[in-house]
């Protein structure tokens, strides 16, 4: 991986370029997610159409179905799904946390109860990265011990010390894997963890950052129950603490305000379903705020979704249509939807660099909340 520092601007705003194997990304970058190899409703040619450099897969899914050897032998996730761009791939660590019931944390991994057919499974740091070698992704992320908030000193710090032991695994092994030519172009990133607390984010954050090997940091364990108040604070913490020449990912958010809070706090890369799976559920985001398409002022509108938006949903089909075909449980809504939020936040991003790079990062900010006040 290579990693620049392209422009800076007001407070730890800003812009970086990353070359993986399979891409160039200019950050800051969305990365839309596609749990099963592919985003919800869209194909690889929807996604280049959109102009992603990067997605999200599942490791924890694409293991069990259809399984990582077989998404191997059909040539990693970029052979199986056509997308020739960078993949990043998760570990597991929020599907422990988002499916606890089927799972049990030990020290030396997490056994999940696969939610398809009941069937155990272990996995460990070394198995998460053999895994994800067979998917074939760019950048993989390490084995992590994510709890819910609010939760108690003592199991925030024993995530912290499982999240850390995991991850000098994880490197060792890696480093390793690719002295026997395994994994060679694949990069792997640390979480770091400690809830909303300043003593226990700095505490992660030291000791992962101090294992120098990795290609980049991630903030992990935000937006899962938190006030964003307190998520904004713990990532102006955290940051301080993240070494500048590597990329920095917040994980898992979020909503357009929080990528743009975010970014001014030196974060790099996000992901987050919300803007697929709000669509699935007739949200649609504009640059004056949400868009509820079911409502029944929308049955005759013949304005776009977004007057100031330039996607194909926009360019050619209205707000009413978008209403009739939510209404009428067309698939095809799905689709159209989806394309435009996606259209959304990538733009978002893009305008939020160019923003950056010519210096005017608060008249930026300034702007976008205004528009979404009206």
């Amino acid at each position: 991986m290579q990693f620049q520092i392209d422009a800076t601007s007001h407070h730890k705003t800003r812009a970086c370029t990353i070359k993986t194997a399979h891409s160039t990304i200019q950050t800051p970058v969305f990365m839309p997610v596609g749990t099963q190899g592919t985003v919800k409703t869209l194909d690889a040619n929807d996604m280049l159409e959109l102009g992603a450099k990067i997605i999200l897969g599942n490791t924890y899914h694409l293991y069990l179905r259809p399984g990582s050897k077989i998404v191997k032998k059909m040539g990693g996730l970029h052979g199986f799904s056509k997308f020739p761009n960078s993949f990043l791939t998760d570990s597991g660590g929020f599907q422990a946390f988002s499916l606890s019931k089927n799972t049990k944390q030990h020290e030396d991994g997490i056994m999940f109860k696969s939610h398809i057919d009941g069937s155990k499974h272990f996995f460990t740091p070394q198995s998460v990265l053999d895994t994800q070698y067979d998917l074939g992704s760019d950048i993989m992320m390490i084995l992590d011990d994510l709890v819910a908030l609010p939760n108690t000193d003592e199991r925030i710090e024993k995530s912290i010390q499982r999240t850390t032991k995991w991850a000098q695994e994880a490197i060792t092994y890696h480093k390793a894997q690719q002295e026997k030519g395994i994994g060679v172009d694949q990069n792997i990133f640390a979480i770091i963890q400690g809830g909303t607390s300043k003593k226990f984010r700095q505490m992660s954050a030291e000791q992962l950052c101090s294992l120098e090997d990795y290609d980049g940091f991630a903030i992990g364990g935000l937006s899962v129950g938190e006030p964003n108040v307190d998520m904004y604070k713990t990532v102006e913490w955290t940051t301080d603490f993240m070494p500048k020449d590597k990329p920095r990912y917040l994980m898992g958010v979020g909503t357009p305000e929080d990528l743009i809070e975010n970014i001014e706090r030196g974060v790099d890369m996000f992901d987050c379903v919300m803007p697929t799976r709000n669509a699935r559920n007739g949200t649609l985001f504009t640059t004056f705020g949400r868009v509820n398409i079911r409502k029944a002022e929308f049955k005759e509108d013949s304005q776009p979704i977004d007057p100031a938006c330039d996607c194909y949903t926009c360019k050619n089909f209205s707000r009413a249509y978008l209403n009739h075909l939510y209404k009428a449980g067309e698939m095809t809504f799905f689709r159209l939807a989806s394309m435009h939020n996606i259209h959304y936040y990538l733009t978002l991003m893009s305008k939020a660099r160019e923003a950056i790079l010519a210096d005017n990062w608060i008249e930026f900010k300034e702007d976008f909340y205004k528009k979404r006040e009206k």
